[in-house]
Formats: structure tokens, sequence, C-alpha cells
């Protein structure tokens, strides 16, 4: 069960963006407890919610629940492809099913996913523009705007953003997840990449090199992490975890 009442109620309500989760239920509720979440508290998952882990169907029934916005990521973009319109596509699936669709497909069960979950996956939205802050899930083109680009772009770019040498955004922050930050430039398991006018949360839960879930406290710079593996908790400064990465370094 979660523990949303131990931080006081009248605490600063605050901004919470949760890097990949990738099926980790149990990591999830781990670290949301040790979040300390209030019903006031705004809580923004950056996608790929589901595969790789084993309790994919567990994390969005939880999600879903308490209504949290929740980004479209590459991998419900390969789920939903999968079942194009409610059709089998077979090339699609064979895509899928070796990057975590297997586990997905298995949590749910023999009645396979429910048709209001594949509703609920199609609805995702590709970005949330929070003011100073922008959440999406792999990044954007830094060559175009934004009505030019699609979840191609918003899903699954990578070297092309991080390798910008330029912010993106004049006034804000871009979060991201998708890219698993120690295969950055000089970032080690479980630290934050930075770059140009980004962040990079994605700490690699499911990689048995890392196993590091990331919550950030956006309002106060803070942190928090649970390693889904060792049960081990770490909540620090934003400062103290980050890694700046020289984008002319990075190569994929």
């Amino acid at each position: 069960m979660f523990n949303l009442f131990q931080r006081k109620n009248n605490a600063k309500p605050r901004s919470i963006a949760v890097g990949d989760v990738h099926g980790h239920f149990d990591g999830l509720c781990q670290l949301m407890n040790f979040c300390e979440i209030l019903p006031q508290d705004r809580v923004y998952f950056l996608g790929d919610v589901i595969d790789r882990g084993p309790k994919s169907a567990q994390v969005v029934k939880w999600i879903r629940e308490h209504n949290y916005p929740c980004l479209m990521g590459n991998h419900e973009v390969m789920l939903l492809a999968s079942f194009n319109n409610g059709k089998l596509d077979e090339t699609a699936l064979r895509h899928w099913i070796p990057s975590g669709g297997d586990t997905t497909l298995e949590s749910y069960g023999d009645g396979g996913i429910p048709q209001d979950d594949m509703e609920w996956f199609a609805s995702l939205p590709s970005y949330l523009d929070l003011g100073d802050t922008f959440l999406v899930h792999a990044g954007v083109d830094p060559f175009r705007s934004l009505d030019k680009q699609n979840n191609e772009q918003f899903c699954w770019i990578r070297e092309k953003f991080l390798s910008n040498q330029f912010p993106y955004f004049p006034d804000k922050i871009i979060i991201t997840g998708h890219t698993i930050t120690f295969t950055l430039p000089g970032v080690r398991p479980g630290e934050i990449a930075q770059g140009p006018g980004w962040l990079n949360i994605e700490t690699g839960a499911y990689h048995r090199k890392s196993g590091w879930m990331t919550a950030l406290d956006i309002t106060n710079a803070i942190a928090y992490q649970v390693n889904v593996f060792s049960g081990k908790k770490r909540k620090q400064p934003l400062e103290k975890i980050v890694k700046v990465v020289e984008p002319t370094r990075v190569k994929f």
C-alpha cells in the first residue's frame, strides 16, 4: 500500500517527473512511497511505462487509477503498431516482442490487453508544456519547429537531439527519458545527464548495470531514486547527481 500522507498535507505542491518505469511496478511503488506523494502533488510519467519488467499491466492500472498524466514513449508506439486499429500487424509485433513486448503480454494474462487500456495508450500525448519545463519522452528535432514534428521525433530521437550544442528553448528546460544516461559519455549508472537546455532522467531501471528508477522533484530540484534490484533508496539535490554531457562527444 502507498503511504500518501507521511508528509504534511499543507506542504507546497510539487511537480514530479518519473523516468521510464518499464514494467517494474514494485520499484514504482517503492519510489512513490519514498517521494511521499500527496494528493496536491502533480506527477508526470515520461513514457515507456511498459515492457521489459514483469508487471506492465499493474503499472498501467495504477497510473490510470491515479489519473496521472503520462506521455507516449517508443514502447507504447510499438505496442499500438502491433495492434493497428484492432488488427494484428505481424511485422510490427515481431519488432515489439523482443523489445520487451513479451513481458507486457504475459503481465496481462490470457485475456490480453483490454480495449480501454488500448484506448488509453492511443490517447497519450507526445509532450507536455508546463511553462518553464517541457516534458517529452525522447527529445525534439533541434532543426524543426514543434508543429513540424511527430512521434518519430518525440518518441524515438536520440543522437540529433543529444548532440546539439544549443538549447531548443530559450526560456524552458526539456526533461526526457528514453536514452539510458550511462550510455552517454562520462555518465555513471544512476546519474542524471544534463546537456544544453535538457535533463535526462532515464537511469535504466530495467538494466542490470543500473537498476535505478528516478523521480525528479522539479519544484525543489531533488532527485528520488530506488534500485529495483537491490531495494536501495537515495534522495539527493539535483546538483549532486547530475553529470554534464559534452554534446560533441555524443555518438550512437
